[in-house]
């Protein structure tokens, strides 16, 4: 009996011990990131892609190429037929040119045929076909330009296929977007790829965002930008991070399904981002807590 009452004192002692260092966190959440998925901005045949899962990119690196080689001949074939066309065009502005000499001398020769009508030393006739010889030549200059005007416009209309197919050419260069970790990897070197199709995954997991959920009552106490302290497992102990609120929901929503209890599941409660550095221990989807003051 005294044996029995030794165990139970024992127990109770333990409990209050335990009941007198159980401290709640004001938060639980999981890990989480911005991920980006990368596609296919071409269509063809993937000619490399050099990146594996886990590997950290820089932001504007080439990763990869596809197949460029009919854009190419297509660019070819493009800038031959501009060539052809502005020969075209040059013909007809060197027609221009010289009826442009012509009207000067023409012109000229009107001046002098009045000066000396005003003396009395030429005719009206004279006046008239010099006169006439200048609208003639106008009249010729007018016809020839509207001959150029759709070459002028064959000539935009190649110009712009060109930087059409410069443009493919650039987007079939795969170059990553931001600097982050490969999270996945759907294509290898060799096969065919099309305009969309997912490449790889990566986020920037230099800074992790911790999301959880307080309750109304909490809603006071925090506000964008406060330091807060997360904790993550470490073993048989916690972890502890500095964290920076950087969001707070504007609205309510009922508990995600991971807060176990269903008395907390049907509460209404506000979502909270939190970022923390990553010092490389924090992962996607890992589970830590919110101590707004420690």
């Amino acid at each position: 009996m005294r044996k029995l009452l030794i165990l139970v004192s024992v127990a109770v002692f333990g409990s209050f011990i335990s009941c007198g260092n159980d401290e709640k966190a004001d938060g639980y959440g999981n890990f989480e990131a911005t991920e980006i998925m990368i596609s296919a901005e071409a269509n063809g045949k993937i000619e490399f892609l050099n990146l594996e899962e886990g590997v950290i990119l820089e932001k504007n690196q080439t990763v990869g190429l596809i197949d460029t080689t009919q854009l190419y001949l297509n660019k070819q074939r493009a800038i031959a037929s501009l060539k052809t066309i502005e020969s075209r065009s040059g013909n007809v502005l060197s027609q221009i040119a010289v009826l442009n000499e012509e009207l000067k001398t023409a012109r000229n020769e009107k001046g002098r045929i009045q000066n000396m009508s005003s003396e009395n030393a030429a005719t009206q006739r004279q006046v008239d076909q010099a006169v006439g010889k200048v609208n003639v030549i106008n009249q010729q200059i007018k016809s020839v330009g509207t001959q150029n005007a759709p070459i002028v416009n064959e000539v935009k209309s190649a110009e712009v296929q060109i930087k059409i197919i410069e443009d493919q050419i650039q987007k079939s260069k795969i170059i990553n977007p931001v600097k982050g970790t490969v999270l996945s990897k759907y294509a290898e070197p060799g096969e065919i790829t099309a305009f969309g199709k997912p490449l790889y995954k990566i986020a920037d997991l230099s800074t992790m965002q911790l999301r959880t959920y307080i309750s109304e009552s909490q809603l006071a106490g925090i506000k964008i930008g406060q330091e807060v302290t997360v904790k993550i497992d470490d073993g048989d102990t916690t972890k502890s991070y500095k964290g920076k609120i950087s969001w707070i929901a504007s609205e309510a929503e009922f508990t995600p399904k991971i807060i176990q209890t269903k008395e907390e599941r049907v509460a209404l409660v506000y979502a909270v981002k939190i970022d923390v550095k990553n010092d490389g221990s924090l992962k996607i989807g890992m589970p830590a807590e919110m101590w707004v003051s420690q």
